[in-house]
């Protein structure tokens, strides 16, 4: 599984999840950018760097590891970055670093030359396998742990969260882009599957049409299929207005193939818009 692209683009996307992991607070999240950050004239790279914006100067930088391999010279690594990164920006204010671990085992067993930056308040290590009764309650740290969760768990979590995204819907998380990421870590989990597989297992479907931009979209499309209706007298106002419903649904990246079975209408027309709009 590519657990690192994955984290990244959930950090990306939702940084106040980031901040729920080290147990802050999630309103910390403003006036901050997630971005990987090159050191010049070097070969380094951080790939997750949360940099406070230009008008919020005096901000803690935080830096962000995911490890989910053994690496004996990870912390040589990583404290060589960091430090360079202070040594290009001494105007920095603060850092912090946080490196996400799936479970304990896989942690440097040689640690001795960094322990004082370990055990410091300025080092945080976040084992994923610990946050059982974390993930339980907030739907972004499930999200997280289910990227560790074992095949034969995983599907019955996924649906939980999807569950639980369309109850959130109102809250600072967006529901669909939450089950996108979750969709993601099941691919990843079941390879052998296809993309229309996995979403069968979850009950997708049904979880698109409790969406607010699927219910918005497909509204706009009953009212202009109305209007067309009443105006033409005809049946085909009605899947006039629900063409007119595709680019919406397009743009809230629901597939071809889901938008053709959710609006009731044939593929092909739907494909002809895609076209279009691309």
């Amino acid at each position: 599984m590519k657990t690192d692209s994955i984290f990244y683009q959930l950090f990306a996307e939702f940084p106040s999840i980031f901040f729920e992991l080290i147990g802050r607070s999630p309103n910390e999240t403003q006036g901050y950018q997630f971005r990987s950050v090159e050191i010049k004239q070097t070969a380094f790279r951080i790939d997750g760097v949360f940099l406070p914006s230009e008008d919020n100067p005096d901000k803690t930088v935080y830096f962000c590891e995911v490890q989910f391999q053994k690496d004996e010279l990870l912390y040589h690594r990583l404290f060589a970055e960091l430090f360079l990164f202070l040594d290009q920006n001494p105007s920095t204010y603060d850092w912090y670093a946080v490196i996400l671990y799936p479970t304990r085992s896989l942690e440097p067993d040689e640690t001795r030359l960094y322990q004082v930056l370990l055990q410091s308040s300025k080092v945080q290590r976040v084992y994923l396998d610990e946050l059982e009764s974390a993930a339980d309650k907030s739907l972004g740290i499930g999200v997280v742990k289910l990227v560790v969760e074992p095949p034969e768990n995983a599907v019955n979590r996924a649906r939980q969260l999807i569950d639980q995204a369309r109850q959130e819907i109102a809250d600072r998380l967006s529901s669909q882009a939450i089950i996108d990421l979750i969709e993601t870590i099941v691919v990843y989990k079941f390879p052998q599957l296809s993309r229309q597989e996995v979403e069968n297992m979850l009950k997708l479907s049904s979880a698109i049409r409790h969406t607010r931009v699927y219910q918005e979209a497909l509204e706009e499309g009953r009212e202009e299929g109305r209007t067309e209706g009443l105006k033409e007298g005809r049946t085909e106002g009605l899947k006039e207005g629900k063409l007119a419903a595709v680019p919406l649904l397009l743009k809230a990246g629901l597939t071809v193939e889901q938008i053709a079975e959710q609006l009731e209408i044939e593929i092909e027309a739907v494909k002809q818009i895609a076209q279009q709009q691309s």
